[in-house]
């Protein structure tokens, strides 16, 4: 048995699975339009459902209106439900390791309305943040409804989390292993079972509601030969060196904010009002932006675009995400380690231009290692990169790259962007554990070792 759980409670645990996969891709279909609808309309001035490529938007001055009174919507919004406030995923840890994996049903729908107003006015961010939020609050209401225990109810909303990234982005894979990596804390065949059970619904309902295809489809075939291996080594140091900086320079802004001499209330409105400001100079830093990671790893950039892009994003997404604003992180990871992936590829590819380098499968990598150890989910990072390109021939040099790129932020960070709220707030959280070699078991002592979590009070005042 796993963990002690019977079959039948296997059994029902895979049929709630079921239930949940059916619930996030549904939910995540009318995410996604919403962001379309209210990106259509806010931005485009036009009734569409499907998320605008703005490859060719040139922003008005009423960028800056729309986008703050997307701010004060947010803002509303976070009074009714706190809990909204920044990208979400801290916000389930916490739920999960202080509050028994009980999460509001308000935030079911208060975290996507808000996000989707956020991007639908101009703010840098991506779905996944809000979908695996209401997703983890769908999972966890289940459980509180029915007869479980605080276990099985961590597992229904990790459940819910990963059905919400997976009908969103047609990432199954990675989807159950995002769950593993920073809301289980347990592994286990009761875990894996309605976990993989609810991916694979919310997939296969992404490719019926909303596309069969990858998200970022390659245009070609990005096939790496071995011998050129050791540049991906190279380029995993520059991405963990810009997740330092992504995880440094958000946790500065955030700073800055708290300092700021203004009712917290308005943080959203500022940060709406930084990102605008960014997005007059820099167009291609506004909203989700899935057409400019699609270009990246397609190497349709100039480097001069790619270089302009890349510090744009950068800039609004901290801006947007330090106000506490409502939105995730995956996808402006995504782009900004993909414009820094094609820059490094194109440097490699005209320094030694008869070793036929494609800068696209520099960027490939580099979006899936930056965000991977930025967030220190390195194996998500891994998968979604391929899930979500079709580039599964480029896992050798994406493992390679997170590699080196952890070396680089283990040295350098304490926390990362999922832990880094939590710390605080006085709470290390520590994702390492370590289970004996060899357990005993007997039939009328049955003693089962698993992986641990500890935490630990922060010492000395608030950072």
């Amino acid at each position: 048995m796993s963990l002690g759980t019977s079959p039948q409670r296997m059994l029902l645990l895979l049929g709630l699975g079921l239930l949940l996969g059916g619930v996030g891709g549904v939910a995540a279909f009318v995410v996604v339009r919403l962001v379309g609808l209210l990106s259509n309309l806010a931005l485009l001035h036009r009734v569409g459902f499907g998320l605008p490529d703005l490859r060719h938007y040139h922003p008005s001055p009423w960028l800056i209106p729309i986008a703050l009174a997307g701010g004060l919507v947010v803002a509303g919004l976070a009074f009714w439900s706190p809990v909204i406030k920044g990208h979400g995923i801290p916000e389930s840890i916490e739920a999960i390791l202080l509050r028994q994996s009980r999460v509001r049903p308000r935030t079911a729908l208060a975290k996507p309305l808000s996000a989707a107003v956020a991007m639908g006015t101009g703010g840098p961010f991506g779905a996944e943040g809000p979908i695996i939020v209401t997703g983890s609050a769908i999972g966890s209401l289940l459980g509180q409804l029915l007869p479980v225990s605080p276990a099985e109810r961590r597992i229904l909303l990790a459940c819910g989390a990963a059905a919400g990234m997976a009908g969103v982005f047609d990432t199954p894979v990675a989807a159950v292993v995002l769950a593993f990596e920073l809301l289980l804390f347990e592994r286990s065949l009761r875990a894996l079972l309605p976990l993989v059970a609810a991916t694979a619904v919310a997939s296969a309902l992404h490719e019926v509601l909303i596309s069969p295809h990858p998200l970022f489809p390659l245009a070609r075939d990005l096939a790496v030969p071995a011998r050129q291996l050791p540049f991906f080594a190279v380029l995993g140091l520059v991405a963990g060196l810009l997740a330092v900086v992504l995880n440094k320079g958000l946790v500065a802004v955030e700073a800055g904010f708290r300092r700021l001499p203004v009712p917290e209330w308005l943080h959203p409105v500022l940060g709406a009002l930084g990102y605008a400001l960014v997005g007059l100079a820099v167009p291609g830093s506004l909203s989700v932006g899935y057409w400019a990671i699609t270009d990246a790893v397609n190497d349709r950039f100039a480097l001069g675009v790619a270089a302009v892009l890349l510090v744009g994003k950068t800039v609004s997404w901290w801006l947007g995400l330090g106000s506490n604003t409502s939105g995730g992180t995956l996808a402006p990871m995504f782009l900004i380690g993909a414009t820094m992936g094609e820059l490094v590829g194109s440097g490699f590819a005209r320094l030694v231009p008869s070793w036929h380098l494609a800068p696209g499968a520099f960027a490939l990598v580099g979006m899936g290692v930056t965000f991977g150890v930025g967030a220190r989910a390195l194996l998500t990072g891994v998968v979604f990169a391929a899930e979500v390109t079709g580039g599964f021939h480029l896992l050798l040099p994406l493992l390679l790259a997170t590699a080196f790129a952890e070396v680089v932020a283990e040295a350098l960070l304490d926390e990362r962007i999922m832990t880094e709220k939590l710390a605080r707030r006085g709470l290390r959280v520590v994702f390492d554990a370590q289970s004996p070699l060899v357990a005993a078991e007997r039939a009328e002592d049955e003693t089962v070792q698993v992986p641990t979590l500890r935490l630990w009070p922060r010492r000395g005042p608030a950072a």
